[in-house]
């Protein structure tokens, strides 16, 4: 990240949680993983990917569900509205933030689907996107 970064602002439906995360997405996909699918109750999450240091909380931390927390990571969610907000994963390196809870638009669009293999059978993808039966490591 530099300097010239811009920063985006993000936000749960009831607003009371608010984050910054700097515009430095290495990364964005569709998720269509059973679990993406019941935490947003939506055939698909869209999130963009970026070192876990490019998010800050900035109001609202005491209102933050960190659901499964472990070394690993955990899914964080608003403990009043249950947004879903962000997931720190690949063992606390990096934070996937949910597209749909950013108020400012990122420099990054979803590049591919992943985890169609899991897809919900009623999800018609029909964007012409790559499409990956799990998370590309490429």
């Amino acid at each position: 990240m530099t300097e010239e970064t811009r920063s985006l602002r993000g936000s749960c439906y009831c607003s009371a949680v608010s984050y910054k995360v700097q515009d430095a997405f290495e990364y964005a996909l569709y998720c269509h993983c059973g679990e993406c699918r019941r935490r947003t109750g939506a055939a698909s999450k869209p999130f963009a990917g970026a070192p876990a240091s490019a998010l800050t909380i900035t109001g609202g931390d005491e209102a933050v569900l960190r659901l499964g927390e472990s070394s690993d990571g955990y899914h964080a969610s608003c403990g009043k509205c249950g947004s879903l907000l962000y997931s720190l994963v690949r063992d606390g390196a990096y934070v996937h933030v949910t597209l749909g809870a950013l108020i400012d638009p990122p420099t990054i669009t979803p590049t591919a689907h992943i985890f169609v293999g899991s897809k919900a059978p009623w999800d018609a993808i029909c964007d012409g996107l790559p499409q990956f039966e799990t998370f590309p490591t490429d």
